[in-house]
Protein backbone atom coordinates (compact mmCIF):
# COMPACT_ATOMS: atom_id res chain seq x y z
CA UNK A 1 0.00 0.00 0.00
CA UNK A 2 0.79 3.88 -0.63
CA UNK A 3 2.38 6.40 2.08
CA UNK A 4 -1.08 7.24 3.95
CA UNK A 5 0.21 10.88 3.70
CA UNK A 6 0.50 10.57 -0.51
CA UNK A 7 -2.90 9.18 -0.54
CA UNK A 8 -4.81 11.64 1.20
CA UNK A 9 -2.22 14.44 -0.39
CA UNK A 10 -0.86 15.78 3.14
CA UNK A 11 2.30 17.16 4.09
CA UNK A 12 3.66 14.56 7.35
CA UNK A 13 3.56 18.21 9.31
CA UNK A 14 -0.38 18.25 8.56
CA UNK A 15 -2.73 18.96 11.85
CA UNK A 16 -5.36 16.35 12.72
CA UNK A 17 -7.90 18.61 11.94
CA UNK A 18 -6.24 18.85 7.87
CA UNK A 19 -5.99 14.72 7.97
CA UNK A 20 -9.17 14.74 8.98
CA UNK A 21 -10.99 17.42 6.51
CA UNK A 22 -8.95 15.28 3.57
CA UNK A 23 -10.56 12.27 4.48
CA UNK A 24 -13.78 13.36 4.07
CA UNK A 25 -13.48 14.78 1.17
CA UNK A 26 -11.84 12.02 -0.68
CA UNK A 27 -13.82 9.37 1.19
CA UNK A 28 -17.52 11.52 -0.01
CA UNK A 29 -15.64 11.67 -3.55
CA UNK A 30 -15.01 7.89 -3.87
CA UNK A 31 -17.39 6.24 -1.95
CA UNK A 32 -18.79 3.24 -4.03
CA UNK A 33 -22.15 3.81 -3.76
CA UNK A 34 -22.14 6.95 -5.22
CA UNK A 35 -19.14 8.01 -7.17
CA UNK A 36 -18.86 7.93 -10.74
CA UNK A 37 -15.13 7.71 -10.63
CA UNK A 38 -12.90 5.17 -11.99
CA UNK A 39 -11.41 2.45 -9.19
CA UNK A 40 -13.85 3.89 -6.79
CA UNK A 41 -13.82 0.78 -4.49
CA UNK A 42 -10.34 0.46 -4.75
CA UNK A 43 -9.81 4.14 -4.03
CA UNK A 44 -11.91 4.20 -1.11
CA UNK A 45 -10.63 1.28 0.77
CA UNK A 46 -6.72 2.67 0.16
CA UNK A 47 -8.50 5.74 1.34
CA UNK A 48 -9.63 4.29 4.60
CA UNK A 49 -6.78 2.56 5.21
CA UNK A 50 -4.75 5.63 5.01
CA UNK A 51 -7.02 7.12 7.48
CA UNK A 52 -7.03 4.55 9.91
CA UNK A 53 -2.96 5.40 10.39
CA UNK A 54 -3.35 9.21 10.32
CA UNK A 55 -6.58 9.69 11.85
CA UNK A 56 -5.46 7.70 15.15
CA UNK A 57 -2.67 9.90 16.94
CA UNK A 58 -0.93 6.50 18.57
CA UNK A 59 -0.56 4.99 14.82
CA UNK A 60 0.53 8.08 13.05
CA UNK A 61 3.36 8.59 15.89
CA UNK A 62 4.02 5.05 15.63
CA UNK A 63 4.37 5.08 11.58
CA UNK A 64 6.24 7.76 11.49
CA UNK A 65 8.54 6.26 13.61
CA UNK A 66 8.83 3.45 11.23
CA UNK A 67 7.77 0.72 13.83
CA UNK A 68 4.38 0.06 11.81
CA UNK A 69 3.90 -0.20 7.82
CA UNK A 70 1.27 1.95 5.44
CA UNK A 71 -1.16 -1.27 6.93
CA UNK A 72 -0.66 -0.52 10.16
CA UNK A 73 0.95 -3.91 10.66
CA UNK A 74 4.50 -3.95 12.84
CA UNK A 75 7.16 -4.14 10.83
CA UNK A 76 8.88 -6.68 12.96
CA UNK A 77 7.59 -9.30 14.27
CA UNK A 78 4.49 -9.27 11.85
CA UNK A 79 0.99 -9.65 13.04
CA UNK A 80 -2.06 -9.33 12.51
CA UNK A 81 -3.94 -5.60 13.33
CA UNK A 82 -7.25 -4.72 12.39
CA UNK A 83 -7.72 -3.41 8.71
CA UNK A 84 -8.87 -0.78 6.94
CA UNK A 85 -10.49 -1.08 3.49
CA UNK A 86 -9.05 -4.48 1.97
CA UNK A 87 -9.30 -7.83 3.93
CA UNK A 88 -6.41 -10.71 3.22
CA UNK A 89 -6.70 -12.61 0.01
CA UNK A 90 -10.14 -10.88 -1.12
CA UNK A 91 -7.70 -9.90 -4.49
CA UNK A 92 -8.23 -5.82 -3.72
CA UNK A 93 -12.13 -6.38 -3.91
CA UNK A 94 -13.76 -3.31 -1.55
CA UNK A 95 -15.29 -5.10 1.91
CA UNK A 96 -16.21 -1.88 3.67
CA UNK A 97 -14.82 -0.74 7.30
CA UNK A 98 -13.43 -4.33 8.69
CA UNK A 99 -11.67 -5.52 11.96
CA UNK A 100 -9.76 -8.39 12.32
CA UNK A 101 -11.24 -11.90 12.75
CA UNK A 102 -11.43 -10.90 16.72
CA UNK A 103 -12.72 -8.00 16.89
CA UNK A 104 -16.04 -6.91 18.26
CA UNK A 105 -19.24 -7.19 16.22
CA UNK A 106 -20.76 -4.11 17.45
CA UNK A 107 -17.60 -2.03 17.69
CA UNK A 108 -17.03 -2.85 13.72
CA UNK A 109 -20.62 -1.15 13.45
CA UNK A 110 -20.09 1.82 15.44
CA UNK A 111 -16.86 2.57 13.72
CA UNK A 112 -19.15 2.30 10.87
CA UNK A 113 -21.87 4.30 11.32
CA UNK A 114 -20.21 7.02 12.79
CA UNK A 115 -17.56 7.41 10.12
CA UNK A 116 -20.40 6.88 7.30
CA UNK A 117 -23.57 8.76 8.97
CA UNK A 118 -21.38 11.64 9.63
CA UNK A 119 -20.46 11.58 5.82
CA UNK A 120 -23.84 10.17 3.69
CA UNK A 121 -26.61 10.96 6.34
CA UNK A 122 -26.66 7.43 7.42
CA UNK A 123 -26.67 5.66 4.30
CA UNK A 124 -24.05 2.57 4.50
CA UNK A 125 -23.81 0.18 1.87
CA UNK A 126 -27.91 0.16 1.49
CA UNK A 127 -28.14 0.48 5.21
CA UNK A 128 -30.85 3.07 7.10
CA UNK A 129 -30.38 4.38 10.31
CA UNK A 130 -32.81 4.44 12.88
CA UNK A 131 -35.98 6.97 12.66
CA UNK A 132 -34.80 10.27 13.31
CA UNK A 133 -37.05 13.47 13.92
CA UNK A 134 -37.15 15.99 11.34
CA UNK A 135 -35.74 19.13 11.68
CA UNK A 136 -37.25 22.25 13.29
CA UNK A 137 -37.95 25.64 10.65
CA UNK A 138 -37.98 29.31 11.44
CA UNK A 139 -39.96 32.14 10.00
CA UNK A 140 -40.24 35.24 10.87
CA UNK A 141 -43.52 37.71 9.81
CA UNK A 142 -44.56 41.17 10.54
CA UNK A 143 -47.89 41.28 12.22
CA UNK A 144 -50.02 44.92 12.10
CA UNK A 145 -49.75 46.83 15.31
CA UNK A 146 -53.73 47.69 15.27
CA UNK A 147 -53.84 43.15 15.71
CA UNK A 148 -52.17 43.44 19.06
CA UNK A 149 -55.38 44.80 20.73
CA UNK A 150 -57.95 42.10 19.93
CA UNK A 151 -55.79 39.30 18.33
CA UNK A 152 -56.18 37.86 14.70
CA UNK A 153 -54.36 35.49 11.87
CA UNK A 154 -51.32 36.23 10.41
CA UNK A 155 -50.72 33.96 6.95
CA UNK A 156 -46.93 32.58 7.11
CA UNK A 157 -44.89 31.30 4.25
CA UNK A 158 -43.31 28.62 5.90
CA UNK A 159 -39.25 27.06 4.35
CA UNK A 160 -40.77 23.97 3.61
CA UNK A 161 -43.25 25.35 1.37
CA UNK A 162 -46.46 25.09 3.16
CA UNK A 163 -48.88 28.19 4.15
CA UNK A 164 -50.57 28.32 7.21
CA UNK A 165 -52.82 31.08 9.20
CA UNK A 166 -51.46 31.91 12.14
CA UNK A 167 -53.43 32.72 15.42
CA UNK A 168 -52.00 36.16 17.30
CA UNK A 169 -52.75 36.73 20.39
CA UNK A 170 -54.12 39.74 21.60
CA UNK A 171 -51.08 41.79 23.55
CA UNK A 172 -48.49 39.39 21.68
CA UNK A 173 -44.99 41.03 22.36
CA UNK A 174 -42.79 41.63 19.73
CA UNK A 175 -40.43 38.90 19.51
CA UNK A 176 -42.92 36.52 20.54
CA UNK A 177 -42.00 33.14 19.32
CA UNK A 178 -44.86 30.61 17.96
CA UNK A 179 -44.83 26.92 18.30
CA UNK A 180 -46.32 25.08 15.81
CA UNK A 181 -46.65 21.34 16.19
CA UNK A 182 -45.36 19.56 13.09
CA UNK A 183 -44.81 21.95 10.44
CA UNK A 184 -41.06 21.36 9.99
CA UNK A 185 -39.22 18.99 7.89
CA UNK A 186 -40.40 15.75 7.52
CA UNK A 187 -38.61 13.05 9.86
CA UNK A 188 -36.59 9.61 8.00
CA UNK A 189 -38.13 6.24 7.97
CA UNK A 190 -41.38 7.31 9.46
CA UNK A 191 -40.18 9.77 12.58
CA UNK A 192 -42.03 12.48 13.38
CA UNK A 193 -42.17 15.77 11.82
CA UNK A 194 -39.89 19.19 13.05
CA UNK A 195 -42.05 21.96 14.29
CA UNK A 196 -42.36 25.28 12.96
CA UNK A 197 -41.03 28.10 15.47
CA UNK A 198 -42.92 31.56 13.96
CA UNK A 199 -41.29 35.04 15.30
CA UNK A 200 -43.93 37.78 15.45
CA UNK A 201 -42.83 41.15 15.05
CA UNK A 202 -44.75 44.37 14.61
CA UNK A 203 -44.75 46.45 11.32
CA UNK A 204 -44.11 49.88 11.61
CA UNK A 205 -46.88 52.48 11.93
CA UNK A 206 -47.60 55.29 10.70
CA UNK A 207 -48.41 57.26 13.99
CA UNK A 208 -47.19 54.63 16.91
CA UNK A 209 -43.93 54.44 17.98
CA UNK A 210 -43.45 51.45 20.58
CA UNK A 211 -41.60 51.84 23.91
CA UNK A 212 -41.99 48.58 25.88
CA UNK A 213 -45.94 48.46 26.26
CA UNK A 214 -46.29 51.98 25.91
CA UNK A 215 -46.89 53.91 22.66
CA UNK A 216 -45.51 57.42 21.70
CA UNK A 217 -47.66 59.76 19.27
CA UNK A 218 -46.24 63.18 18.25
CA UNK A 219 -50.07 65.37 17.99
CA UNK A 220 -50.00 68.25 16.30
CA UNK A 221 -52.20 71.10 17.69
CA UNK A 222 -52.97 74.48 16.82
CA UNK A 223 -51.86 77.90 18.37
CA UNK A 224 -54.66 78.85 19.62
CA UNK A 225 -55.87 75.42 21.08
CA UNK A 226 -52.16 75.43 23.01
CA UNK A 227 -52.98 79.18 23.86
CA UNK A 228 -56.77 78.69 25.00
CA UNK A 229 -57.23 75.28 25.96
CA UNK A 230 -59.19 72.52 24.40
CA UNK A 231 -60.04 69.01 23.57
CA UNK A 232 -58.98 67.31 20.48
CA UNK A 233 -59.65 63.60 18.89
CA UNK A 234 -56.84 61.90 19.51
CA UNK A 235 -55.73 58.66 18.05
CA UNK A 236 -55.19 55.13 19.88
CA UNK A 237 -55.06 50.97 18.64
CA UNK A 238 -58.58 51.00 20.07
CA UNK A 239 -60.52 54.26 18.56
CA UNK A 240 -60.39 57.76 18.83
CA UNK A 241 -60.69 59.34 22.12
CA UNK A 242 -60.77 63.04 23.00
CA UNK A 243 -58.40 64.55 25.56
CA UNK A 244 -58.04 68.41 27.22
CA UNK A 245 -55.38 70.49 25.93
CA UNK A 246 -54.97 72.30 28.92
CA UNK A 247 -54.82 76.66 28.35
CA UNK A 248 -51.08 77.89 27.26
CA UNK A 249 -49.82 75.04 27.01
CA UNK A 250 -46.38 74.36 25.49
CA UNK A 251 -44.99 72.34 22.38
CA UNK A 252 -43.46 69.48 23.57
CA UNK A 253 -45.54 68.65 27.05
CA UNK A 254 -46.42 64.72 26.99
CA UNK A 255 -50.38 63.99 28.21
CA UNK A 256 -50.14 60.39 29.50
CA UNK A 257 -53.40 58.09 28.77
CA UNK A 258 -53.22 55.56 30.66
CA UNK A 259 -54.05 51.77 29.63
CA UNK A 260 -54.27 53.15 25.94
CA UNK A 261 -50.95 51.44 24.82
CA UNK A 262 -50.21 47.52 24.03
CA UNK A 263 -53.23 45.97 26.05
CA UNK A 264 -52.63 43.29 28.53
CA UNK A 265 -50.73 40.27 27.92
CA UNK A 266 -50.13 37.58 30.45
CA UNK A 267 -48.62 38.87 33.77
CA UNK A 268 -47.88 42.27 31.66
CA UNK A 269 -50.25 45.02 32.36
CA UNK A 270 -51.61 47.29 29.62
CA UNK A 271 -49.28 50.18 28.77
CA UNK A 272 -50.17 53.70 28.07
CA UNK A 273 -50.58 56.09 25.46
CA UNK A 274 -47.77 59.34 25.37
CA UNK A 275 -48.63 61.88 23.31
CA UNK A 276 -46.38 64.70 22.54
CA UNK A 277 -47.94 68.16 21.65
CA UNK A 278 -46.39 69.41 19.20
CA UNK A 279 -47.79 73.18 18.08
CA UNK A 280 -48.37 73.22 14.16
CA UNK A 281 -48.79 76.75 12.52
CA UNK A 282 -50.65 77.52 9.64
CA UNK A 283 -49.70 75.76 6.43
CA UNK A 284 -50.09 79.84 4.59
CA UNK A 285 -48.53 82.96 5.67
CA UNK A 286 -50.97 85.08 7.95
CA UNK A 287 -50.88 88.67 7.85
CA UNK A 288 -53.29 89.37 11.05
CA UNK A 289 -51.27 86.75 13.04
CA UNK A 290 -48.15 88.29 12.26
CA UNK A 291 -48.81 91.50 13.10
CA UNK A 292 -50.12 90.01 16.31
CA UNK A 293 -47.07 88.43 17.04
CA UNK A 294 -45.20 91.65 16.32
CA UNK A 295 -47.23 93.42 18.56
CA UNK A 296 -46.73 91.28 21.11
CA UNK A 297 -43.20 90.96 20.43
CA UNK A 298 -42.59 94.84 21.29
CA UNK A 299 -45.37 95.14 23.77
CA UNK A 300 -44.84 91.60 26.02
CA UNK A 301 -41.78 90.50 25.56
CA UNK A 302 -40.31 87.06 27.15
CA UNK A 303 -37.50 84.82 27.42
CA UNK A 304 -38.28 81.08 27.15
CA UNK A 305 -34.36 80.39 26.65
CA UNK A 306 -33.59 81.76 30.26
CA UNK A 307 -31.05 80.02 32.25
CA UNK A 308 -29.96 77.42 29.25
CA UNK A 309 -26.56 78.89 28.75
CA UNK A 310 -23.91 76.57 29.30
Amino acid sequence: MRDPYEVLGLAKSASAAEVKSAFRKLAKKFHPDQSKESRAKERFAEIGSAYEILGDEKKRAAFDRGEIDAEGKPRAPQFEGFGFGRRPGAGGEFHGFNFDAGGDPAARAGFEADILSELFGGRMGGRSRAPSRGEDVAVAVNVPLAMTAGGGSARVALPTGKTLDVAIPAGVEDGKQIRLRGQGRPGARNAPAGDAIVTIHYAPHPLFKVEGRDLKLDLPITLYEAVLGAKVRTPTLSGDVEIAIPPGTSGGRVLRLRGKGLPASGDAAAGDLLATLRIAMPAQEDADLAALMRRWRDEKPYDPRAGLSA
